[in-house]
């Protein structure tokens, strides 16, 4: 047994010779996705959105709100128009993402005790820089907004101090628990690249095994393993395994040791966490590979399953809040539950006591996977391609 596992292992890595496919899928895509995402992302937060201010008014306390507009971290004023229709046709250019109208006679109204209104659009096709425009406007509105309201209480004999208690009778101070800095890239950077990593883990599974069918050399590699299909696959992907744990351990070298990510828990439990992730993907290649024997199919399957777990993991809505009939696809992923021991290790700091499931459910993707051997084996040993 073995001498055929060793003579599968070599064949397999003879394979690899054979097509630039390898090198490109097992390392190639998978490294540069993670410098492309942390790149990308460096920043931490998008800062300085282009926005556009309409000032009708051009008085003094306009132009102090537009001033103020600039200054804020958000928010950077590249474009001043003089009307609502010449901005929202730069909005629609994609030259600015929002823009605040201060209305005709703002000053004139405020001193006569009326009350004014401050408009402010936001494009939300483009949800991250719409949404922190919109908070840049609506920040600097409600500023406006108290301002005016406490000169005109001070001017009414008020006292300035007890004004200022009455506006804003409890003080917030908000504080990122996990991610102090409000970092972007910490968050997101982990989730796109090891789910990308993931991604070709998959695909290239099931390209490895679904082309000896497709090829017609499944018998051989049968043969090879002295037709025993455990040792069939153990030899093939054992090989992989070795690169991608490699290539995982690189990527989170990126992560925590060249971008300084924080980990407030177990780096160690991290790496057992990636080392299990990969085999868990392997698994699920393996699994789709024996449900459906054809590379096209298998491909698609795959591809489609792997694209959506971007969505319906967790990274960018609650599963919680997801359709039940949606959310029960988020539970096979398994890049789920890197994710939620990513969470627990690297921002939360918890124990390990409340990962335990996770490890645990990454730990059943290969035992699934090993239940429909029998049926990729007798694919194997007759195999038909239907292109």
């Amino acid at each position: 047994m073995n001498l055929g596992l060793t003579a599968c292992m070599k064949r397999e890595v003879r394979r690899w010779g054979t097509r630039k496919m390898y090198f490109f899928g097992m390392v190639f895509v998978p490294v540069l996705t993670a410098i492309f995402f942390l790149s990308l992302l460096s920043p931490g937060l998008p800062l300085k959105v282009p926005t556009a201010v309409v000032d009708l008014d051009h008085s003094e306390m306009s132009r102090g709100i537009t001033r103020s507009l600039n200054a804020t971290e958000l928010l950077d004023i590249s474009q001043k128009e003089e009307s609502y229709d010449d901005a929202l046709a730069a909005v629609r250019r994609g030259d600015v993402f929002g823009f605040f109208v201060i209305p005709d006679n703002f000053e004139k109204d405020v001193l006569a005790g009326r009350t004014p209104t401050l408009e402010y659009y936001s494009n939300m096709t483009y949800f991250v820089p719409g949404t922190l425009s919109f908070k840049g406007f609506k920040t600097i509105a409600v500023t406006t907004a108290g301002g005016v309201m406490k000169t005109t209480l001070v001017s009414l004999g008020a006292d300035a101090s007890q004004v200022g208690a009455l506006m804003q009778p409890v003080v917030i101070q908000n504080h990122g628990i996990g991610n102090p800095w409000m970092s972007y890239s910490i968050y997101l950077s982990p989730s796109f690249a090891i789910n990308t990593f993931l991604l070709m883990v998959m695909l290239m599974t099931v390209f490895s095994i679904t082309i000896e069918i497709k090829e017609g050399t499944s018998p051989q590699w049968l043969a090879t393993a002295k037709n025993r299909i455990v040792v069939a696959v153990t030899g093939k992907l054992l090989p992989q395994t070795v690169v991608y744990v490699s290539v995982g351990l690189f990527i989170m070298w990126l992560l925590f040791g060249y971008s300084h990510f924080p980990v407030n828990g177990s780096l160690g439990w991290l790496i057992v966490a990636m080392v299990l992730t990969v085999i868990a993907g392997q698994a699920f290649g393996l699994f789709i590979c024996s449900v459906v024997p054809n590379p096209r199919l298998a491909f698609s399957l795959t591809a489609l399953f792997s694209i959506l777990s971007f969505s319906f993991t967790g990274f960018s809505f609650p599963v919680q809040s997801m359709y039940g009939a949606i959310a029960i696809f988020s539970y096979l992923a398994p890049i789920r539950y890197f994710f939620l021991i990513y969470i627990n290790e690297g921002l939360n700091g918890v124990p390990l006591y409340y990962s335990r499931y996770w490890f645990a459910a990454l730990l059943v993707f290969p035992l699934v996977a090993c239940t429909l051997l029998r049926r990729l084996k007798k694919a194997c040993l007759d195999p038909v391609y239907v292109p």
